[in-house]
């Protein structure tokens, strides 16, 4: 198709956006609608995969026939084989009439599967009968009934990594994605973010009477540069709330930081000692582990250089005993990660070469150490590491700047 079509399409079906892989994924759309294939849609949550569907029905000859969305992932799994295929009145306790089914309504039209990746495995089974047969059964029924329908699915889940877990048949995938369309990324598409939030100000100031909001140059590279995990859907709720809540309608970079979530946050800063690897962790548990793990190396270390410095003045051998410097156990009073308080004790046993009268005792040195005064003491030394030099400090700690700002403030290192 020429541009000029593929801008028709995108004017009628309320798309916007001048990236490659969307004007693409469009003309594979239109390419594929005349016919009956199956067509498999994937893309992220939030990036417009609903207005595929609509193309690919509107531009076939299936145009004049009913099209149903359904969102398989809102229907319960008890229910969906029923909302799907219909039922026979009594086939299940509330069953007081016959059901149609959204594939008997749906013959000689569309039907869009949205969330197909959330179909528990035996609706899969049904469903591929009919991308197969165009035969199904209602809940209840033993009669074969046969629909002429066409199906377009979408997901924003891997699918290939579903079959490995046993989630999702693959002789359905392969039936589904006859024609795949990948739907990019809103921070894969570039200067479309800014026709978007243009587009999105325009509307809402219609809709609410009030002068469009305007991006200052500082903020459209604000917007440029800002991830998006929640792609087109993020974009509009969030200049919706300006629109709404800003009674200047020029938008600097400093306004807009404050309605932009913060990215790749965690309630401790991920730890680096030297030119030790980054470790991976999948709880604040582990952390916590770590943290405890490194900071009995450190007492040992400091232990050791102590009893050193006794032995250089007493006279006393270099080499404490094996079992000096005990163990360390941490102790956890709870298995709820978000107020855990470890509790270190260090069995110590006092050696006493000078004077063979004193027998040996073991001391109990018990620590107490919450979250927060992990978290303050890592800022602390990652400030000093620095000197105090709060960008580098938040890049070691792999936070944001504005998070070592406030956390900051909170524990008064000012």
């Amino acid at each position: 198709m020429t541009k000029a079509e593929i801008q028709q399409v995108k004017l009628r079906f309320g798309i916007i956006g001048n990236t490659e892989t969307l004007s693409r994924a469009i003309d594979v759309a239109i390419q594929v609608a005349p016919t009956d294939l199956s067509v498999l849609i994937t893309g992220e949550s939030g990036v417009g995969k609903e207005s595929f569907p609509q193309i690919i029905h509107q531009y076939s000859r299936r145009k004049h026939g009913q099209y149903i969305a359904v969102n398989c992932g809102a229907i319960p799994e008890g229910t969906i084989d029923s909302e799907l295929f219909g039922h026979e009145k009594g086939a299940f306790t509330g069953a007081i009439g016959e059901r149609k089914g959204y594939f008997g309504e749906a013959d000689k039209g569309t039907i869009f599967l949205d969330e197909v990746g959330e179909l528990p495995l035996p609706t899969q089974a049904r469903l591929l009968r009919v991308l197969e047969s165009g035969e199904f059964i209602k809940v209840g029924s033993s009669k074969v009934q046969k629909t002429d329908v066409r199906i377009v699915a979408a997901t924003n889940v891997n699918l290939m990594q579903a079959i490995a877990e046993g989630r999702f048949r693959e002789d359905l995938y392969y039936r589904l994605n006859t024609v795949p369309i990948q739907i990019p990324a809103l921070r894969e598409r570039g200067e479309d973010v800014l026709l978007l939030f243009r587009k999105f100000a325009s509307d809402f100031a219609e809709k609410y009477r009030m002068p469009s909001i305007q991006l200052t140059e500082d903020a459209k590279r604000v917007l440029l540069a800002y991830s998006w995990p929640g792609n087109v859907r993020q974009l509009k709720n969030i200049t919706e709330q300006i629109s709404i809540i800003e009674t200047n309608r020029e938008i600097n970079a400093a306004i807009l930081e404050t309605y932009i979530p913060e990215q790749n946050t965690q309630r401790l800063p991920a730890l680096m000692f030297g030119s030790k690897e980054r470790k991976s962790f999948e709880s604040e548990r582990e952390i916590l582990y770590s943290v405890l793990f490194d900071m009995r190396q450190e007492v040992a270390e400091l232990k050791k250089m102590v009893h050193n410095l006794m032995a250089e003045k007493k006279g006393v051998p270099a080499s404490p005993p094996a079992n000096y410097y005990g163990n360390v156990t941490p102790v956890v009073g709870s298995a709820s990660t978000s107020s855990v308080v470890p509790t270190i004790i260090h069995a110590v046993k006092a050696p006493s070469p000078v004077d063979d009268d004193i027998q040996d005792t073991e001391e109990y040195v018990e620590e107490s150490l919450s979250l927060d005064d992990l978290e303050k003491e890592m800022i602390r030394k990652a400030l000093e590491k620095h000197h105090g030099k709060r960008k580098s400090a938040a890049k070691d700690l792999n936070i944001s700047e504005r998070t070592l700002y406030r956390k900051i403030k909170e524990y008064g290192l000012d």
